[in-house]
């Protein structure tokens, strides 16, 4: 099931409430791009794709709004590692062949 993300620009994350806890992906911003720092989701709702849920909103944010992208944050720099539709934003990746 898919949650609506906010984004939250004062405290610089995206938000997913959850039905008692809170998902999240902190970043920062830079000159012409943004860096992942961080996901984290409650461990009442692992393997739910709640993490896959977020990835997956960030990275289009950052492609609707033409931002390179820097995945600090393990989880993101692994998501990318599998959707190779994103390597092509991401300056920590080299786009493969699709």
């Amino acid at each position: 099931m898919d949650h609506p993300v906010i984004h939250d620009t004062k405290r610089h994350r995206f938000v997913l409430e959850l039905d008692g806890g809170r998902a999240l992906v902190t970043y920062r911003l830079f000159e012409g791009g943004i860096a992942f720092l961080h996901t984290e989701v409650p461990s009442a709702f692992e393997g739910r794709g709640i993490a896959a849920q977020l990835a997956n909103h960030v990275l289009e944010y950052a492609k609707e709004h033409q931002l390179k992208v820097k995945p600090y944050c393990p989880y993101i720099k692994s998501y990318i590692d599998r959707h190779p539709e994103y390597q092509s934003i991401s300056l920590f990746h080299t786009p493969t062949a699709e």
